[in-house]
């Protein structure tokens, strides 16, 4: 071969090459427009982001790493073999949150409504799948119409195997939900098995069946926003755990939980350098308690005196206001709170609290997240309602989810810690590692004056001034019995404290849990009262 015929050869095969490459920009450009630019104008209009800028927003800038761009579905029937777009209406892949490692998939209301298939499962499945492997969180931003319709029984086989994935990857790696538009029918359920569920108001909802389906079977006339939107399942239902004002707002509330959770249960959650003082003491606690035992106070005051910098992330803020919980930081170092709210029906545990709690209980176990518990409880609701809605179960919910769980315990009694309410809240007898109460604590079967009714019937029935005796029974009865020094007597309580040094009381009491070692027994798993 002649030096021009080898020069003219290796032109050629530069030419290939480019050309090959400008191919794949081409595909790349083509796949990244998902359903158009007048789908994407039409998800503008509505105020919606499209997937891909959801993940800009989400994402360490440069870091995302996108995963089957070029999959498409493998469907002839009613059209679909002339409705083939890169992608098959989900963008997939791997990047980073603040430097961390997480996967995702953001699903395209562009191509085909989102619609999920066979080929959209499997790029999901295929994401969960490397993040169990390799011990990272799943965040699905959902905004589909529902299973694709044309596949028939094939797209219900591909919701299930999501569902699977969702139930092995529970307590291995955080799993988030984000709803951005319409989630209902079978896609409610696997956001339902995620640990959190983040819903922006007025555009996304999820129900199990629609308002067109309702009005036609039970002749019920609703909204979807009145069916399933943000402020539903934030407030009556309890389903979701966020309602965001603004997609951006959602994208920036998840990248704020992130902060306080691990990769993985095999790992602590992020420790940052503090900028508050471990040492800090706060004055105000020690009057923030009313004289009036029936008076309430904000116990959302309390937390924010005692964490650092007063950054508490409250979870499920508008369900079950009676009990708060959330995320927080105390020197650096990530917990978990459950709170009595005194100023929601004094504080009660009822049906949702109860679940409420159990349940984020339970994740930060599943994630070696230490528990940290304010106590103020006058007991369990009563009431034939929640009888019969099954307040033994649930209120066994949260006294299980307790028990069972092994990462450091601390519990704070600020005031009332009555009856069975008492137990459960995290007390020394289902292994609370350090109990502290406040001098204000009262620590007792059941408050005075509904112990004195009891304990001094005949003698009160009998007594010619009933209501003066009353009086001087309940005085007695509290001088003996509200406060925390016969439980502190016995061990029950491990330090009774001044509200100031609450803080420095925590703070020193996690860094001696720090390497707390505690297990069950033994066993495939329990059978928690659902």
């Amino acid at each position: 071969m002649t030096t021009d015929e080898k020069n003219s050869q290796e032109t050629t095969s530069v030419k290939g090459t480019a050309q090959k490459v400008a191919e794949l920009q081409q595909l790349r450009a083509a796949a990244t427009l998902g359903g158009g630019l007048r789908r994407i104008e039409q998800q503008h209009s509505k105020g919606k982001l499209t997937a891909r800028e959801r993940l800009d927003l989400l994402l360490d800038a440069d870091s995302f790493n996108e995963l089957d761009m070029f999959v498409t579905h493998r469907s002839t029937d009613f059209g679909l073999a002339e409705q083939k777009i890169a992608g098959d209406g989900v963008v997939t892949g791997y990047g980073q949150i603040d430097g961390r490692l997480v996967y995702v998939f953001s699903q395209d209301f562009t191509v085909l409504g989102g619609s999920l298939a066979e080929a959209h499962a499997e790029k999901i499945c295929k994401i969960m799948d490397l993040a169990m492997k390799n011990g990272a969180p799943v965040i699905g931003l959902n905004d589909s119409g529902g299973a694709r319709i044309q596949e028939g029984v094939v797209s219900l086989g591909a919701y299930a195997d999501i569902f699977l994935r969702n139930t092995l990857a529970s307590g291995v790696v955080p799993q988030i939900s984000a709803i951005m538009g319409p989630c209902a029918g079978g896609a409610v359920y696997s956001p339902a098995i995620t640990d959190f569920i983040f819903m922006v108001e007025q555009s996304s909802y999820m129900f199990v069946t629609g308002p067109n389906v309702l009005k036609a079977v039970t002749h019920e006339d609703v909204t979807f926003e009145e069916l399933g939107g943000a402020r539903v399942h934030n407030t009556i239902s309890g389903v979701a755990h966020f309602s965001c004002s603004s997609e951006p707002d959602c994208i920036g509330m998840i990248r704020r939980l992130m902060g306080y959770i691990p990769s993985n249960n095999l790992e602590d959650a992020p420790r940052i350098v503090p900028t508050d003082s471990p040492r800090r003491t706060e004055e105000a606690l020690d009057s923030i308690i009313p004289d009036n035992p029936n008076k309430p106070y904000d116990m959302k005051a309390v937390i924010t005196y005692i964490v650092d910098d007063s950054e508490f992330f409250e979870v499920q803020e508008h369900y079950a206001a009676n009990i708060i919980i959330g995320f927080a930081r105390l020197n650096g170092r990530s917990v978990g709170i459950v709170a009595q709210q005194p100023r929601s029906l004094a504080g009660v545990l009822n049906i949702d609290a109860s679940d409420k709690a159990a349940r984020f209980v339970r994740f930060c176990d599943c994630f070696n997240i230490p528990i940290i518990t304010f106590v103020d409880v006058p007991g369990f609701l009563p009431g034939v309602g929640q009888e019969h809605g099954g307040i033994i179960r649930h209120g066994a919910k949260l006294l299980y989810a307790y028990c069972e769980a092994t990462v450091p315990k601390i519990t704070v009694i600020t005031r009332k810690a009555y009856g069975g309410a008492y137990d459960v809240m995290s007390s020394k007898h289902i292994r609370g590692d350090m109990n502290y109460a406040w001098p204000t604590a009262e620590i007792a079967v059941m408050g005075a004056e509904g112990a004195v009714n009891i304990l001094f019937k005949d003698e009160l029935d009998r007594a010619e001034d009933a209501n003066q005796r009353r009086k001087a029974l309940i005085g007695e009865y509290t001088e003996k019995f509200a406060h925390p020094y016969i439980a502190a007597s016995r061990g029950y309580i491990d330090e009774v404290i001044e509200p100031r040094f609450t803080r420095v009381k925590l703070i020193t009491a996690l860094e001696m849990l720090k390497n707390k070692r505690d297990s069950n027994p033994p066993k495939k798993h329990g059978n928690i009262p659902l």
